[in-house]
């Protein structure tokens, strides 16, 4: 049995047709998405109508991720139009009138695939872990606060989330984290999947796989689709995360929430401030890769 499991896009399609092709040169029995497809990049229609075509012709399974969540709550109708809530979920909102007519589809996605091999061991696949689809595992992460948000845990758990990738074995079980299939956090701009074999002589079998892709299209995809223009100045995090892979929006949430909210600085002035205070102003031009 062959698994490959990938996640995380974040509407990069550069990096998800370089990830699709490199899977299907392994042809796997299956194929799990595990979930953000959507949200926090550009080509997002796109995206998710390679996903759901693949979904429906390949029988790939297609899982729920956070980044589907927020823009369902941008379609919301009671949701507010003005004030610190509308502004950051900005760029929810600029996904959503994209992909507006799929929203029943994202909103039908499950939160997690199971897999029980003949020897009686196990595969679990979910966005984050048991306790949400926002509380994931990384390096740091204490052995409780694994048990915690894992438990019970199965042969293999596969994760996401936090766009790191990581192999962990944890009371006799394996916790893989596959990484991102389109915007990586770990210093490593090359994005990444897992593949996961089970044979009967040898048991399982893993591998995460590591690919460069055509990053100068896809940092040139969030200028002309509109994203940098019209998405709020989160855009602009975004773009630099592309580029140093690095996490920046926690970081900017964490300095500058509260602020925000109180109505001391605004959303602007604020990751003006944060990019000035991180040395990343640099960053905020089309590159040149």
């Amino acid at each position: 049995m062959k698994i490959a499991v990938l996640s995380d896009i974040h509407g990069n399609l550069p990096a998800l047709q370089t990830v699709i092709e490199d899977i299907e040169q392994w042809s796997p029995d299956v194929v799990v998405v595990n979930g953000d497809i959507v949200n926090r990049g550009p080509n997002n229609l796109a995206c998710w109508e390679i996903i759901q075509e693949k979904e429906r012709l390949a029988g790939w399974i297609v899982l729920r991720g956070n980044h589907e969540d927020y823009v369902l709550k941008s379609a919301n109708p009671l949701a507010s139009q003005e004030g610190p809530e509308a502004e950051i979920r900005r760029f929810s909102d600029w996904t959503y009138s994209k992909i507006k007519h799929h929203a029943l589809a994202l909103a039908s996605l499950p939160d997690r695939w199971h897999w029980a091999a003949p020897d009686g061991s196990n595969m679990l696949v979910t966005h984050a872990s048991y306790q949400s689809n926002r509380l994931g595992i990384y390096p740091d992460s204490t052995d409780d606060e694994v048990r915690e948000r894992f438990s019970p845990l199965p042969t293999l758990f596969i994760t996401s989330h936090t766009h790191r990738a990581l192999t962990r074995t944890l009371d006799k079980s394996k916790i893989i984290n596959i990484g991102s299939s389109g915007l990586p956090f770990d210093g490593d701009w090359r994005v990444s999947y897992g593949r996961f074999t089970w044979t009967a002589a040898k048991g399982w079998s893993t591998e995460l796989r590591r690919l460069e892709y055509d990053r100068a299209q896809a940092l040139q995809n969030l200028f002309s689709s509109g994203f940098i223009a019209e998405a709020g100045p989160f855009a602009q995090l975004v773009l630099i995360e592309l580029q140093i892979a690095r996490g920046l929006i926690h970081g900017w949430h964490h300095r500058y929430h509260d602020a925000f909210f109180q109505g001391e600085i605004s959303m602007q002035a604020a990751v003006d401030q944060y990019l000035e205070e991180n040395d990343l102003t640099k960053y905020r031009e089309m590159p040149k890769v």
